[in-house]
């Protein structure tokens, strides 16, 4: 699934959606995702040359976002007959949300040039809450583990403000 095929699934665009493409996909069980970070990401935007020697490690939150959005994949995962009645698979009257996340250890820095595999795993789901666990790898490394995530889905329009 390259990211065409992917924005079809998450309605992320340009310069949020940060997964490049999917290598696996399991429906109900697991999604195996990468992402390819360069010097081009939106965060280092403004760093020149002369900061040459300073880390430009890729920021955290921006990782569990490339995690998160992996797990999402999985959460919408519609078989290919159903997207094709579409054109965005995504659901327009559901809003995806973090509901919370727990025992995310980040294990070395993330930097330009790294590609990422992500994995994100089904631990449980309920009729609008999944619950995911994985980990992101780089050249067979864990750099970040997630003991658990936790995605609500909910109504567009519950989460509007109120015209009074």
């Amino acid at each position: 699934m390259n990211t065409v095929q992917v924005e079809r699934l998450l309605p992320h665009r340009f310069p949020m959606l940060l997964v490049d493409r999917v290598v696996d996909l399991v429906p109900g069980e697991s999604v195996t995702a990468t992402k390819a970070v360069t010097r081009n990401e939106h965060c280092y935007r403004g760093v020149g040359a002369h900061t040459a020697g300073v880390c430009l490690q890729y920021p955290p939150t921006l990782l569990i976002e490339s995690w998160g959005q992996t797990a999402g994949i999985l959460a919408t995962w519609r078989s290919p007959a159903d997207q094709s009645e579409q054109s965005d698979a995504h659901e327009t009257d559901r809003v995806m949300l973090l509901g919370g996340l727990s025992g995310v250890v980040f294990h070395r820095p993330v930097l330009p040039g790294d590609v990422l595999l992500h994995r994100a795993r089904l631990s449980r789901a309920l009729s609008d809450t999944a619950i995911f666990e994985g980990e992101t790898s780089c050249d067979g490394e864990v750099v970040m583990s997630v003991e658990r995530m936790v995605m609500a889905f909910r109504p567009s329009g519950r989460l509007l403000p109120s015209a009074g």
